[in-house]
């Protein structure tokens, strides 16, 4: 045996997981099919502790119209659901997948009109401009074009007052997830992303970012952006 060939053999094994790698990552950008039920499943623990502090974080209180970004398997709709009171919890995901699987879990609330589920695009939001008053968005910045497209729409939705919460594990921890790769995932530092905010046209005096222990020994960011109350009138509401 060759050389050449002895170590194109040694490569073979490591190809081979790389796809492996590579069909996680896609999954987790765009869940589908058997696979997507699994990661939806796994998202359900991952998410479990980022969703908390998200969802503390917004304050939330009884009346609240509250949007999630990418629903997934539907727990932290659950949780927003308990908080609301006669408010109501909107949700929007990419993944056919998944909303079915958010469905099912939140039957009742959806049933009795408390929780609206959607699938579609967070860069094109089907719901009028100043019509919510929180947004959560845990680990779902990385599937964000760089013009911020979705943070524009957030910020539209957004109330004169409103406020979104968006969690993001540190770029430091993702560099060492073999799934996370440049073609499935974006990564931000700190400052990266409070430059997608800025980008999406929160003023820099708006956004706070925390360090965020997410569990698991990962460490992530926690942003606050709120859009400010014009006292001056109305633009800010149409903005």
């Amino acid at each position: 045996m060759s050389t050449r060939t002895l170590r194109a053999r040694i490569r073979e094994p490591m190809s081979g997981l790389d796809g492996v790698w590579k069909a996680i990552g896609r999954q987790l950008r765009h869940p589908s099919g058997l696979g997507g039920r699994v990661i939806g499943h796994a998202m359900a623990i991952a998410n479990r502790r980022p969703n908390r502090m998200a969802i503390d974080a917004l304050e939330i209180v009884p009346g609240d119209v509250v949007l999630e970004f990418g629903f997934g398997p539907g727990r932290a709709v659950e949780q927003l659901a308990s908080l609301i009171g006669d408010g109501q919890v909107l949700g929007i995901d990419q993944s056919a997948a998944m909303l079915t699987l958010a469905s099912r879990h939140n039957r009742r609330a959806i049933t009795r009109g408390r929780v609206s589920l959607r699938h579609g695009t967070f860069d094109a939001l089907p719901w009028p401009t100043a019509s919510v008053d929180k947004i959560l968005a845990v680990n779902t910045a990385y599937f964000f074009g760089a013009d911020a497209v979705e943070i524009q729409e957030a910020r539209r939705v957004l109330r004169p007052g409103g406020l979104m919460a968006l969690y993001a594990t540190d770029a430091s921890v993702m560099a060492r997830w073999k799934f996370s790769g440049p073609d499935t995932h974006r990564t931000f530092d700190r400052d990266g992303l409070a430059a997608l905010l800025r980008t999406g046209g929160f003023d820099p005096d708006d956004i706070t970012i925390l360090p965020a222990d997410a569990g698991f020994g990962i460490t992530g960011l926690l942003a606050l952006a709120r859009k400010p109350i014009d006292i001056t009138g109305n633009r800010q509401a149409a903005r």
